[in-house]
C-alpha cells in the first residue's frame, strides 16, 4: 500500500512518526513525508523520501509577533478534561479564535495545502497519516478518497478541548443546500476548515479534525477519555538527526547516582522561548553527591554563572542512550523527553509551563512517578529538595517501572502495521467519497 506521512515543519512534531513509517517500509509499502521544504533535511536524514510541498510557514515571525500573547493564553488556564468548568467558554472561543488564526492556518497555509493536494491525487495513496496539527493531511485524504488517521505523540488535549468548545456552541449549521451540517459558525477551526476543503470541492466533516482513527504512543494512563477510534502503539524514542553516538564515558556505569538535566531541541532551532532558568537548576544541584550530566548548547551555556564540579556538560547525547544509566531526569516537560523518560522508566522532574506540558507533569505527579515545578516557579531550595526526594524515595522508581511496563504491554510500530492495512482496506472496501461543497470566508483568513 501506499502510505502518505504528513507534518508541519517542525522536528518536534515531526520524531513521532518515524518509527512507524520506519515500520511501514519495513513491511513493503511505499512511504513519502511531505512537508514544507524546512523539514526536508530531517526527513531524509531519518532515512524516509520526502516530498517539499508549499513554503516555510513563519513560525518564529509568529511567536516573535504574538507568541506571548498565545503562551499567556494557555500557561495559566488548566486544561483537565476531567473538570470541564475550568474550560470556560471565554477561555475556548479565545483558544479557538487564536489557535486558528496565529498557528493551524499557518502551518496548513493555502500553498503547503494545494500543493498537498495535487501531491495526492497524482501518486493516490491507500493511506494519509499526519501529524494531529497538520490538517493539511485530512484535507488531501478527504480530496482523494484515502483512508486518514493522526499520529498522536503527546496526551489529545486538543480533541478534549475542541469537544467542550463544540459542546458550548451547540448543533453545527444545517446546510441550505440540503447537504450535511456545516461548521458551526462561531467555530474559527471549522470555518477555515470548511473554507479549505470547499476550495478542493470537498465537503467539511468533523473527520478533517478528529481523523477517522488515530494512532496513539500515549500510554492509556495519559489518554484523556476519547470516544474516536483509537490504535494504541508502544513508543519508540527517536531523537531526531542529531549526532546518535555513545560517548566513551557512558559506556562506564556511574558511582554515584546519575542526573539527566535537559532542555530539549526545540528553543536551540526556533524562537520559540525556553522558559526554563538554566542557571537556576544548576546552582540547585550544586553540592549533592550525585553526577549530573546537562545536555546544554554553546548558547545555554552563556546563561551559566557558575558550573559546579558535579556536572558534566555536553551539546547532545542521545537520550535513549543516556536515560537507562540515570536515577533521575530534570527537564522543560517537552513530549519527546517526557515519552523516552517514561519509557526507559526514569523518575522526571517535568518543569511544564504551557499547555498538554503543564498536563503531562501534572498526571506524573499523580501517579507518583515524578514532580512537576512550573518553570516560574523554579527557586534553588525549591527544585533540590524535590530532586532530593526524586532520588531517595523509591516510591517514585516503582511507579516509574509500572507506567513503563504498561507503555511496554501496547503494540510495537511492526505490530500496529497489520491493523493499518486491515482498517485502510474496510475503509477502501466500504467508505464513501464525501460530496462536493463549497465553503464560507473562514475566521483565520
Amino acid at each position: 500500500m501506499r502510505v502518505l506521512l504528513t507534518s508541519f515543519a517542525m522536528d518536534a512534531h515531526f520524531n513521532g512518526s518515524v518509527p512507524l513509517a520506519w515500520a511501514l517500509r519495513s513491511a513493503g509499502h511505499e512511504v513519502r513525508v511531505a512537508s514544507q521544504p524546512a523539514l526536508t533535511g530531517s526527513i531524509t536524514a531519518a532515512g524516509l523520501t520526502a516530498v517539499p510541498v508549499g513554503t516555510d510557514p513563519r513560525l518564529d515571525d509568529m511567536v516573535k509577533g504574538v507568541g506571548g500573547s498565545v503562551l499567556s493564553h494557555h500557561a495559566n488556564q488548566s486544561l483537565d478534561p476531567e473538570d470541564p468548568g475550568r474550560l470556560t467558554p471565554a477561555f475556548l472561543r479565545g483558544w479557538d479564535a487564536m489557535m486558528t488564526a496565529t498557528f493551524f492556518a499557518l502551518v496548513n497555509d493555502d500553498p503547503t495545502v494545494d500543493d498537498l493536494v495535487a501531491f495526492a491525487r497524482a501518486w493516490k495513496p491507500d493511506l494519509v497519516l499526519w501529524e494531529p496539527f497538520t490538517f493539511a493531511g485530512a484535507v488531501a485524504a478527504m480530496a482523494t478518497g484515502a483512508a486518514h488517521a493522526r499520529v498522536l505523540s503527546f496526551p489529545d488535549l486538543f480533541l478534549s478541548m475542541r469537544r467542550a468548545f463544540l459542546a458550548q456552541l451547540g448543533p453545527a449549521a444545517a446546510d441550505p443546500a440540503g447537504g450535511p451540517p456545516g461548521a458551526h459558525p462561531e467555530d474559527c477551526l471549522g470555518q477555515w476548515l470548511q473554507w479549505t476543503l470547499g476550495r478542493h470541492r470537498v465537503a467539511f466533516d468533523e473527520q478533517a479534525v478528529t481523523g477517522q482513527w488515530s494512532v496513539d504512543q500515549v500510554p492509556r494512563s495519559f489518554r484523556p477519555p476519547s470516544d474516536g477510534p483509537t490504535v494504541g502503539m508502544r513508543y519508540i524514542p527517536y531523537n531526531g538527526p542529531g549526532p546518535a553516538v555513545v560517548p566513551d564515558w557512558l559506556r562506564t556505569p556511574p558511582e554515584r547516582p546519575r542526573v539527566c538535566v535537559t532542555l530539549g531541541l526545540t528553543a536551540r532551532t526556533s524562537e520559540f522561548p525556553n522558559a526554563v532558568p538554566v542557571d537556576l537548576v544548576l546552582k540547585a544541584i550544586d553540592g549533592l553527591d550525585i553526577e549530573v550530566v546537562a545536555t546544554l548548547d554553546a548558547e545555554e551555556r552563556t546563561l551559566l554563572t557558575h558550573v559546579p564540579d558535579n556536572v558534566r556538560l555536553v551539546d547532545h547525547v542521545p537520550l535513549h542512550a543516556l536515560l537507562p544509566t540515570c536515577a533521575a531526569v530534570v527537564h522543560h516537560g517537552g513530549a519527546g523527553t517526557w515519552s523516552t523518560a517514561l519509557v526507559e522508566g526514569v523518575p522526571q522532574i517535568a518543569m511544564g509551563w504551557i499547555w498538554d506540558a503543564i498536563e503531562r507533569a501534572r498526571r506524573q505527579q499523580e501517579l507518583g512517578a515524578g514532580l512537576h515545578l512550573p518553570s516560574h516557579e523554579v527557586t534553588v531550595e525549591g527544585l533540590r529538595s524535590r530532586l532530593v526526594r526524586l532520588l531517595e524515595e523509591p516510591s517514585f522508581t516503582a511507579a516509574a517501572a509500572r507506567l513503563r511496563a504498561e507503555a511496554e504491554s501496547e503494540r510495537s510500530p511492526a505490530e500496529v502495521v497489520p491493523v493499518l492495512e486491515r482498517l485502510t482496506a474496510q475503509h477502501h472496501a466500504h467508505g464513501r467519497r464525501r460530496p462536493a461543497g463549497g465553503g464560507s470566508t473562514p475566521c483565520a483568513s
